[in-house]
């Protein structure tokens, strides 16, 4: 079980010192560095969980903060946040939903914080027994939408375009791919020809879900092999259903 959490942004504060010393008793091990895009891509094994101390001049650091996002919804990493209300909304509203483990309003209550990073501890090894599904779809909506019928079973990532996905599939592996067909600048058949030219991910199962249903749609890609094409407009425990059906296939034959 890794306990190990990184303070990003002023090491010596009060409050960050309070909370370090704090966490020894759980048995976290706490990393440091500033809320600077180079101090952050210096560190080459960085922890599942990330910790700012929101203030103002955490605010001023847009560049820096893009780069945590880009960070933590890439390598899933789950971002913890404390500070006073206002200023962690600002924060808040930069981060997909998704990265977010927690926030924690002034007065800070150490043992709140540290019971909430156990538990994403414990939580994170039940998810990760799970099977992963990548979600790859253009509509925020849509995303959102099957993230909701799955996430009871699996453990969802999202991408809302084709470049984030691959960008993802840089540094995971999935166990599937649900991708839509139509997403501008990269459709999804042109996605899965290069999943398919690459040898990392080439072996990665990916099933279409989309809202084209013609034949000359389906035809389109049926020489590059995915392993179903489901419809939106199905039913959604038949499409949840075939996801199943499709994880029980894969465990007969071993895989």
């Amino acid at each position: 079980m890794e306990k190990r959490v990184l303070f990003i942004g002023e090491a010596n504060s009060f409050i960050v010192n309070a909370l370090k010393d704090g966490l020894k008793e759980p048995g976290f091990e706490c990393l440091f560095c500033k809320l600077d895009v180079t101090d952050i891509s210096r560190l080459t094994d960085k922890p599942e969980f990330f910790f700012i101390y929101v203030d103002e001049k955490t605010i001023q650091e847009k560049d820096a903060l893009i780069y945590v996002r880009d960070i933590c919804v890439e390598e899933e990493r789950k971002l913890f946040l404390a500070g006073y209300s206002d200023e962690l909304q600002v924060i808040e509203d930069m981060f997909p939903s998704e990265c977010l483990g927690g926030r924690f309003e002034r007065p800070i209550n150490v043992k709140e914080i540290a019971d909430a990073l156990l538990y994403a501890v414990e939580n994170k090894e039940s998810l990760e027994s799970r099977r992963h599904i990548l979600l790859v779809d253009d509509s925020g909506t849509m995303l959102r939408t099957i993230k909701g019928w799955l996430e009871d079973k699996y453990r969802i990532s999202m991408a809302n375009s084709a470049t984030s996905a691959i960008a993802f599939l840089a540094v995971n592996k999935p166990d599937l791919i649900l991708l839509d067909y139509e997403m501008p600048v990269c459709s999804g058949p042109q996605m899965l020809e290069m999943i398919r030219s690459e040898i990392k991910t080439e072996s990665v199962p990916v099933i279409f879900l989309t809202a084209k249903g013609d034949k000359e749609s389906v035809a389109k890609v049926l020489s590059l092999k995915p392993q179903g094409y489901l419809l939106k407009s199905m039913p959604p425990f038949q499409i949840v259903e075939s996801i199943d059906n499709f994880f029980a296939s894969q465990k007969a034959k071993g895989l």
